[in-house]
């Protein structure tokens, strides 16, 4: 049977079925942003053993935001291995045969084309040695393999969002190594480049900084918004040639800007 408009094609969308178009588009973009803003952090884990490996590997891939690129047994095939996957995070032991941790963190570090790649280092040894020589390589954190799981993961984020993390007996470590050290120059501080530059409210920056403050505590503190203290920490990084937060905490026991309290 025949009926009115039988057979005749379909005119051009009306503005209704314009409108369901374009919400389709919209939703469809949407849907992308969401999936590119859900993208798990990705993470590569070196450690020489693989019983370690294994469960760090289980950890991190327990958490729906986080995912594991690669493993790595020793510092060398670590330093291959981000060049190939580009992790955000890189959790490196200090103690592996050949290339160590640290001499894989600072050409990690030092490469240009892995800017975007942050080193946390995870290790059992907690020296003041080990701490200082893992910030001056680069190291965004420091933390004890004894750490709480939810701890790492914390870490983990923390690194990849650009921020600088120190377990509190890695900060006690730094800062007495910096007393022994002042000890031993006769208490003169050493010449910081670029600290001659820093504002007055940088300077106070750097101090809170020292002091373990985060932004929040510290914008509280000096009755400025948190994004101004991140404004100010940006600049003074960049005055100061610093990576990130833990080393601008070198910097200003170095210069003699923070003293250690005596004991």
């Amino acid at each position: 049977m025949t009926g009115p408009g039988a057979g005749t094609p379909p005119g051009p969308p009306g503005p209704a079925d314009a409108g369901t178009a374009a919400t389709g588009v919209g939703e469809a973009g949407a849907e992308r942003a969401r999936a590119e803003r859900a993208a798990p952090l990705r993470v590569l884990i070196a450690d020489d053993q693989a019983l370690m490996r294994g469960a760090l590997r289980m950890l991190v891939e327990s958490e729906p935001d986080l995912a594991v690129v690669g493993e790595a047994a020793d510092g060398a095939e670590a330093v291959a291995l981000t060049r190939t996957h580009r992790p955000d995070v890189v959790l490196m032991d200090i103690r592996m045969p050949g290339t160590d941790g640290i001499a894989a963190s600072r050409e990690i570090t030092g490469d240009p084309a892995l800017a975007s790649t942050a080193v946390l280092v995870l290790t059992t040894f907690e020296a003041d040695e080990y701490v200082v020589r893992a910030i001056t390589a680069g190291a965004a954190g420091f933390l004890g393999k004894g750490a709480e799981p939810d701890e790492l993961l914390g870490a983990i984020r923390t690194v990849a969002r650009g921020e600088a993390l120190l377990s509190p007996s890695a900060t006690k470590s730094l800062i007495a190594r910096f007393v022994a050290q002042q000890q031993g120059d006769g208490g003169e501080p050493r010449d910081v480049p670029g600290l001659a530059a820093l504002t007055v409210r940088e300077r106070e920056v750097l101090v809170e900084i020292a002091g373990g403050l985060s932004n929040d505590a510290i914008a509280e503190r000096l009755g400025v918004s948190p994004l101004t203290v991140k404004t100010h920490i940006n600049h003074t990084m960049a005055k100061l040639a610093a990576r990130d937060r833990a080393q601008l905490v070198v910097a200003a026991y170095e210069s003699g800007l923070v003293r250690p309290h005596p004991r």
